[in-house]
């Protein structure tokens, strides 16, 4: 695929949807992040092979190796969340959609954004927040012995990749009022 930050071809469930200046933004730095948050997995996989090897091999298991497997899943998970919203690579169900007027299906992606997704995303972050900086605070460690320290470190991928979706969710909406204006223009 020569552009990275196209949608994917095929997809027909897709509104063609204008990029904005601040959708160029976000979609860059959010590809950045997703980047990273793919690293995760070749790492995962290596600390994964590593633990069968020396628990299996060597009968030696470490509760540290098991918690890094668990918060690197966790951490490219995470992060790959709103790269996964910028991609459009979410399930979406479109039965219905799929057959209504372009107009109607923005109308309704606006509705998703600023009624579902924005507010969920809100309210998350709401949570996470004190639930982070409380771990922060602490200096909070793993419960088991011999696990990892810094918990709050995972934590903040909590904060961090739902302010990630967060603002991928505005991109989009500004792609989204974007369209609207263009069909209204088209309509005088």
């Amino acid at each position: 695929m020569d552009n990275p930050l196209a949608p994917p071809q095929g997809a027909h469930h897709l509104l063609n949807l204008p990029v904005t200046a601040l959708s160029r933004a976000i979609d860059r730095f959010v590809s950045w992040v997703g980047e990273i948050a793919s690293a995760m997995w070749p790492l995962l996989v290596l600390v994964i092979v590593v633990q069968v090897v020396a628990r299996y091999a060597f009968g030696k298991g470490s509760i540290a190796i098991e918690e890094l497997q668990w918060h690197l899943y966790a951490i490219g998970f995470m992060l790959g969340l709103s790269f996964t919203e910028m991609r459009e690579r979410n399930v979406r169900i479109d039965v219905l959609a799929e057959k209504f007027r372009p107009q109607t299906r923005l109308w309704i992606e606006v509705v998703g954004i600023t009624g579902l997704l924005l507010p969920f995303t809100l309210v998350v972050l709401w949570f996470a927040l004190p639930f982070f900086w409380s771990s922060w605070t602490l200096n909070e460690v793993s419960a088991a012995a011999g696990g990892l320290p810094y918990r709050w470190f995972l934590k903040s991928f909590i904060v961090t990749a739902f302010a990630l979706l967060a603002i991928v969710a505005l991109g989009r909406l500004t792609r989204v009022w974007a369209a609207l204006a263009s069909l209204r223009a088209v309509a005088h």
